[in-house]
């Protein structure tokens, strides 16, 4: 974990509600698929980014949980949540994309209890009607290997980053719930497809960025959920000589596990929601073709392993 979490009860909640109330100079809702969540903050900045990465949601519409992002040098660095309220606080965090991150695993915390609707922090993509997935752990590549997905004629992006799934009889279903993405600047050396994107971008103290890549890609680039066939998981592991290799299911639930699902924001880690989290990825891994890739080789020959695998049965490169 990058920041420090704490959970707090509702009387503690409720005192520093009404501690911080009034700072709460912006506030905005949004829609993450189906549940509203509700920021208030005196950052600007912070409020405009979230506006351009998120789906608004009315003001009419009563939020399901919400995050109150602040400075306070009187606060220790990190967040303090109200797993009863679903009220999130974040103190002296600079950096836009753990405040997502939060807000996404907010929703996620709601839906695994109410709907048995589960999270991958992971990308997605579309590749000529069938959904492929790619998840690791920070700095394993999984942004730079989904834009480079992106590039391909049949490829259409659901998210970068994080996505819900949907469990049934048959295969499961990934959706989508940002706007536009949160991309480090970098990605336009990778890819120089991308340098019109990146050179329209405005970069914050990290070096990242909101971007719409449908001006890269069309308005059919993006699109809001697949059906999902393959999971690759993405690992750097200079030690290991396999570029590639199928796993089996035992295998990948070890290999998620040993990473913490490959998901540093995580709320609420008790046994329960890990019996959860655990049950729903064995399900959903065993409904698709599994597969491992180690990224310590060049993009270029990782990306034409990784689109090797995605591709078999789903037409042309």
């Amino acid at each position: 974990m990058a920041y420090k979490l704490e959970l707090i009860g509702p009387e503690e909640r409720g005192a520093l509600f009404r501690r911080y109330e009034p700072r709460y100079l912006y506030s905005s809702k949004c829609e993450l698929h189906g549940t509203c969540i509700r920021l208030l903050t005196d950052q600007e900045r912070t409020n405009q980014y979230w506006e351009d990465n998120f789906f608004s949601m009315s003001e009419s519409v009563r939020s399901h949980g919400r995050l109150v992002v602040l400075d306070d040098p009187d606060q220790e660095t990190g967040v303090k949540y109200d797993p009863l309220t679903r009220t999130a606080f974040l103190f002296n965090i600079d950096y836009y994309g753990w405040v997502k991150s939060i807000a996404l695993a907010l929703a996620s915390d709601i839906l695994e209890d109410q709907h048995r609707i589960y999270s991958v922090h992971g990308a997605a993509l579309d590749i000529a009607g069938k959904g492929v997935t790619l998840i690791a752990p920070s700095k394993s590549g999984k942004t730079t290997h989904s834009w480079g997905l992106l590039r391909m004629a049949d490829a259409r992006l659901v998210t970068d980053d994080w996505y819900f799934v949907r469990m049934s009889s048959k295969r499961p279903l990934a959706y989508g719930s940002e706007k536009n993405f949160y991309v480090e600047g970098d990605i336009a050396s990778i890819w120089p497809e991308y340098k019109g994107l990146v050179d329209k971008a405005t970069f914050d103290n990290r070096g990242r960025a909101i971007v719409n890549v449908r001006w890269t890609v069309g308005q059919g680039g993006v699109v809001p959920m697949t059906t999902m066939y393959k999971v690759i998981f993405l690992k750097r592991d200079k030690n290991d000589p396999t570029v590639s290799r199928r796993l089996d299911i035992e295998e990948s639930m070890t290999y998620l596990e040993a990473n913490n699902f490959c998901n540093p924001h995580q709320l609420v880690r008790d046994e329960r929601k890990l019996a959860m989290r655990r049950s729903f990825f064995r399900e959903f891994l065993g409904q698709c073709e599994v597969h491992m890739v180690n990224t310590t080789g060049e993009p270029l020959e990782v990306q034409e392993v990784i689109r090797r695998i995605a591709c078999d049965g789903a037409g042309p490169r």
